[in-house]
């Protein structure tokens, strides 16, 4: 698990948006706090604050390519200073005594993708793991993810450290193709999460045995997205939930016909009274289907 990442200043501001961030249940370990920023000081400090907090792992993102972030020469804007990269890299590591692991992309454009020579750098400077998501900066979420890359990370023998890959890992044949083509130690999955949390249960599954287990049932799918909606919540408060968790319903009833009308009910309530009478009458209308 990695958490949300968390701005540097915004720690050492002590700002209570980024100390919630560092918030973790035990049932979530091994979990990474996941730190930006663009001042090598304040990341050094970041991640001494963030040892406080008794993660396992400190990562760094480079790679976020989100403007906000990137016009603050944070995340992937350091793809375009790489000794700035490796000197707080450096720093992070000589600050902490937990492993530190760095997430980043191919580079910043199609002309310049020097992952190869990075990932040596960031090796030698003392990091436990990388993870590689196959995309330059410029492309941000567009296009493939290109595995050609990774692939020759994981197979640089200079390379002693793991090698993720991550970018477009939809399906558990998906998974199982990029881990054979790259050889890579592992799989980063993000977006193809969300509303989705069933899909490391089918990717182990077909990995191991190479049986995909069938879609969940709708009482799976709603009793998962209660204890989902209900955590968030608790950590965020009503108002907020109501709004964040609009992005997951799609995935939650991804594959189900005629969800559409419920799902905009869903995303328009107002309160959770309305998204618990929302989520009832899907059941029941699945019930009578079943039955007839």
């Amino acid at each position: 698990m990695v958490s949300e990442f968390v701005s540097s200043e915004g720690l050492i501001r002590d700002a209570e948006k980024s100390r919630i961030k560092l918030s973790f249940e035990e049932s979530e370990r091994p979990l990474a706090i996941q730190i930006f920023g663009h001042d090598v000081a304040s990341m050094r400090q970041a991640a001494e604050l963030a040892e406080e907090a008794n993660p396992d792992l400190i990562d760094l993102n480079f790679g976020c390519p989100v403007r906000k972030v990137v016009r603050k020469g944070a995340g992937a804007a350091l793809l375009k200073e790489l000794p700035r990269m490796i000197e707080m890299t450096a720093a992070v590591v000589s600050a902490t005594r937990l492993p530190v692991t760095v997430k980043t992309r191919t580079g910043w454009d199609a002309a310049h993708q020097p992952i190869v020579e990075v990932a040596e750098q960031l090796q030698d400077v003392g990091i436990a793991a990388i993870a590689i998501h196959g995309r330059t900066a410029v492309q941000l979420y567009g296009g493939q993810a290109d595995w050609r890359l990774i692939g020759e990370v994981r197979n640089n023998p200079r390379m002693h450290i793991p090698v993720y890959g991550n970018g477009d890992i939809t399906n558990a044949l998906v998974a199982k193709e990029r881990l054979d083509q790259t050889g890579v130690d592992g799989l980063m999955i993000g977006r193809a999460a969300v509303g989705n949390p069933w899909i490391f249960r089918e990717i182990r599954s077909y990995l191991q045995s190479g049986y995909i287990p069938p879609q969940p049932a709708i009482e799976e799918r709603i009793a998962v997205l209660r204890q989902h909606f209900g955590r968030l919540t608790r950590y965020a408060g009503e108002r907020r939930a109501l709004l964040e968790f609009r992005k997951f319903y799609s995935g939650y009833f991804k594959g189900l016909p005629d969800m559409k009308p419920f799902r905009m009910r869903l995303v328009t309530a107002k309160s959770t009274g309305e998204v618990e009478e929302v989520l009832g009458e899907i059941r029941r209308t699945r019930d009578v289907r079943r039955e007839t």
